[in-house]
């Protein structure tokens, strides 16, 4: 679980009066956590890899997906890196150590799933082990903590990229978002707290991918770790 977060000096927070604004540059995604899933490896314990193959196994199952994204930075084999839980297993444990790239750019972060259908976003040194958490995967950086952008992201970075990152919004459903092109961190982190997300977490950069086919975003491709996804049942 989080603990609260101590306040210090972010980036300013939006206006509270001001509705969020549409914005073109991305793809997004407002889930109720309840329908969402984290997914790795198939029956056959072999890593999914695309959002096509997710969706192949799936209707396997007679499972239609309706959304799903990469859930979080890999290793080779593709093994997550940091913490990955599924279905309250803990698969790969929680990463605390310095290094470098995104990933350790501190304060870095997880995003987990409870048993009771609820959603959390907290920066890596907050979180708790829970035998609650159904699902989380670890990433970073945070984007957004306690409704301010993280500190070390600029207005004017020419660290321009595809990114893709996931959110908490204040009616408690998750905000899972990809640009549809090259933005800064700083942009990317602003759009998650005009959208009234208090924490946010990126997730990975230019290998993201999104399958969101009411929305007539159908990427299909991908190799990757972990994967998060949403499902109806087939027809």
């Amino acid at each position: 679980m989080c603990l609260s977060l101590t306040a210090v000096a972010w980036q300013s927070e939006p206006p509270r009066h001001q509705p969020p604004a549409a914005d073109g540059r991305f793809v997004s995604y407002r889930a109720d956590p309840r329908r969402l899933a984290l997914y790795w490896h198939d029956e056959h314990g072999q890593p999914l890899r695309s959002l096509g193959r997710l969706r192949g196994w799936l209707a396997g199952q007679q499972k239609t997906l309706v959304f799903a994204t990469n859930g979080g930075m890999y290793r080779a084999g593709n093994a997550p890196v940091g913490l990955f839980i599924q279905a309250g297993k803990v698969v790969t444990p929680l990463d605390t150590a310095a290094g470098t790239g995104n990933f350790y750019l501190r304060p870095n972060g997880v995003f987990y799933l409870t048993a009771d259908g609820r959603a959390a976003v907290c920066r890596t040194q907050d979180f708790r082990p829970s035998g609650r958490i159904r699902y989380a995967t670890q990433s970073g950086p945070m984007l957004v903590i306690d409704g301010r952008i993280h500190p070390a992201f600029q207005p004017g970075s020419k660290n321009l990229n595809v990114r893709n990152g996931v959110g908490l919004l204040p009616d408690g459903r998750v905000l899972l978002a990809m640009s549809k092109q090259p933005v800064s961190f700083y942009e990317f982190a602003r759009y998650f707290q005009q959208q009234g997300c208090r924490q946010a977490l990126y997730l990975d950069g230019f290998v993201s991918r999104t399958y969101l086919p009411a929305a007539g975003w159908r990427q299909t491709d991908g190799d990757f770790g972990v994967i998060i996804g949403v499902t109806a049942a087939g027809r």
